[in-house]
């Protein structure tokens, strides 16, 4: 597929003026994207935990929440086109999907055909793709582009979902989009970072190739000033035994979230579904060497004290919610077959996980001045309606679905203002009164507006 950068780049003054557009739309439909105020004292959150989960987009899970601006609110922009602009009598099917080929040029539940405990087939979900996909913010080429194609019009009924009444009790953002174009690795990286990782040195074979006009003639895991935006392993342990050295990422020296906690002395650990076992050599079949993103860092490489001190295995998250021992940040990833991810797990096996993990907290004794914040890391590939803002290159992305459990969150409320991955770390630095990372954790709202710390 030859994808012209030039033509990527031309659209985003009209992405620009449909995100204005959408952003309006929205406000109309389903409530204002301006970031509420908090009501209260953010220092009343001393506990705050955040669950990183896989690969879906808000009209894929959430597209019949009430409330929310989902599917109800899609009707003007369901419609895909093929390669040249056409839009699709019916839905191309791939093969392995298990779908259709009858199936109208509309969302359509993937359930008919696959129940939600059984694994789909995955969906691309790269750096150059998603761009195309969103198509200057159309959001109508994700058939077009993806190798799953029709596929990615497949949506859950929301009320079947197990994390729906988490939603329903407390708040659900509506209008959080990932914080960079494409896939787990990039994601991860800006989760703790808010920027892209380098690779100068990258081997030639992995490194995105263009021609004279533009085009992208090959695809690749860096671009070609040198940044590393699809999936690669870290120089580290743990990555996969048959990587070759050098398509290893070097140690990054950017700061990380985890560096402003440290300088502040304020405790916290990343916790890694069979982190352990992965670090011992014998990894789960679903461990993702790519979800651990302090591992990519100088400050955490092998042989540091900062490694043993910070990161760690999920065990250890939920043996310290029942313990109360909770350090003040907790990031969760839980393993492969545990996290959502299709291909390889299914999304009732992820969200019932992430239940259990709620309630490590929520019965524990440091729940009373706790917050979880449960979100995506992506899109995985699914369609969603809502076109992204314009910010830089980078991003952001498609939206995904956010939750923020706590007895301080809003209840019952669908929370519409416009938040991205960075505005996790947003909040962190607000709480714990840290510098930004970068302009990007530096601009974005605080998530503050889904709590209202007047309650008791």
């Amino acid at each position: 597929m030859r994808i012209s950068i030039p033509a990527v780049a031309r659209s985003i003054a009209t992405f620009a003026a449909l995100s204005a557009l959408s952003v309006f739309t929205a406000s109309c439909d389903a409530g204002s994207t301006t970031p509420l105020a908090a009501s209260g004292d953010v220092t009343k959150i001393n506990h705050l935990v955040v669950i990183y989960l896989e690969n879906r987009s808000f009209d894929n899970t959430y597209g019949e929440f009430p409330g929310a601006d989902g599917l109800g609110a899609s009707a003007g922009a369901q419609k895909q086109v093929d390669p040249s602009g056409v839009p699709y009598a019916v839905l191309p099917q791939a093969n392995g999907s298990n779908v259709p080929t009858t199936l109208p040029n509309a969302p359509f539940d993937i359930a008919q055909f696959v129940p939600p405990a059984t694994p789909t087939r995955d969906l691309v979900h790269r750096f150059y793709q998603e761009q195309l996909q969103i198509d200057g913010g159309k959001m109508d080429r994700f058939a077009a582009v993806s190798d799953a194609q029709g596929l990615v019009m497949g949506y859950y009924h929301t009320s079947t979902l197990p994390l729906a009444a988490e939603a329903a009790k407390y708040t659900l953002a509506d209008h959080f989009f990932h914080s960079a174009f494409g896939g787990s690795f990039l994601n991860h990286i800006f989760l703790v970072s808010a920027a892209a990782p380098v690779f100068p040195t990258a081997p030639s074979t992995i490194v995105a190739k263009v021609d004279a006009t533009g085009a992208l003639v090959t695809d690749g895991a860096v671009t070609p000033d040198g940044y590393a935006v699809n999936t690669l392993f870290t120089v580290n342990q743990p990555h996969p035994a048959t990587a070759p050295a050098a398509n290893l990422v070097p140690n990054q020296t950017m700061p990380t979230i985890g560096d402003r906690l440290t300088e502040k002395g304020i405790n916290w650990a990343w916790y890694s579904g069979g982190w352990n076992d992965a670090l011992a050599g014998h990894p789960d079949p679903t461990f993702q060497f790519h979800h651990q993103p302090f591992a990519y860092f100088a400050n955490y490489a092998d042989g540091t004290p900062a490694k043993t001190a910070h990161l760690k295995d999920e065990a250890e998250f939920i043996a310290a919610a029942q313990a109360g021992t909770l350090p003040a940040v907790s990031f969760v990833k839980p393993l492969g077959a545990n996290n959502e991810h299709p291909g390889y797990t299914d999304i009732i096996t992820g969200e019932n996980h992430a239940l259990q993990l709620i309630n490590a907290v929520r019965n524990g004794p440091n729940w009373k001045d706790a917050a979880i914040i449960i979100t995506y890391d992506e899109n995985g590939g699914f369609w969603d309606h809502v076109a992204p803002p314009v910010v830089d290159r980078w991003g952001p992305g498609t939206r995904v679905p956010t939750l923020v459990i706590s007895p301080y969150a809003r209840k019952g409320f669908v929370d519409h203002t416009t938040y991205e991955t960075a505005s996790i770390l947003t909040l962190i630095e607000k709480r714990f009164g840290l510098a930004p990372l970068g302009t990007r954790d530096a601009k974005a709202a605080d998530l503050t507006g889904a709590f209202d710390f007047t309650q008791p």
